[in-house]
Formats: structure tokens, C-alpha cells, sequence
């Protein structure tokens, strides 16, 4: 696997927490530091999705792909023969 450095100026205050995490945990910085961007950007992905996501829903709502007549016909079909055997 290919690598690349990054050199990233700390405030004293974020260093000293790291060091406390690192003389806590026993892994290196470069791992904790590497771990905490992975998580960051994982986060902000899936939060990037969910905002197109929800734009899309806004932007669609009440019109014709709002929601397929027939799959929700289908789905209240189902819904109705659950709850009979239910019974």
C-alpha cells in the first residue's frame, strides 16, 4: 500500500491530548491520528449523503417519483394480509 505524509501543526493544548491518548492507549500518534481521520471523513460521507438524499426527498415531494402508486398499493396489500394473520 502506498503512502503519504502530512505534516499537521497542533495547538499545544490538542498535542498535549494526544500524547495523553497515546501514553493511555499505547498506540503510536500516527495510528490515532490516522483512525480519527478515517472516522472524520467516514462521518461527514455518510452525512453528505443523507443531505442529497434528503434534498432529493424535498425536492420529489408530491410529485410523480414521490412515491410508485403500484409499490404502494403492494405495500399496503402486504401490510393488510400481516395484520390478518396476525389475528
Amino acid at each position: 500500500m502506498k503512502t503519504h505524509n502530512l505534516h499537521i501543526p497542533l495547538p499545544e493544548s490538542l498535542h498535549k491530548a494526544l500524547r495523553a491518548e497515546v501514553a493511555r492507549s499505547g498506540q503510536p500518534a500516527t495510528e490515532l491520528a490516522r483512525e480519527a481521520l478515517r472516522v472524520l471523513i467516514e462521518e461527514r460521507q455518510r452525512k453528505a449523503l443523507h443531505d442529497e438524499i434528503s434534498a432529493y426527498a424535498a425536492a420529489t415531494a408530491g410529485t410523480r417519483n414521490d412515491l410508485d402508486p403500484d409499490l404502494e398499493a403492494a405495500a399496503l396489500k402486504h401490510l393488510l394480509e400481516d395484520d390478518g394473520e396476525a389475528s
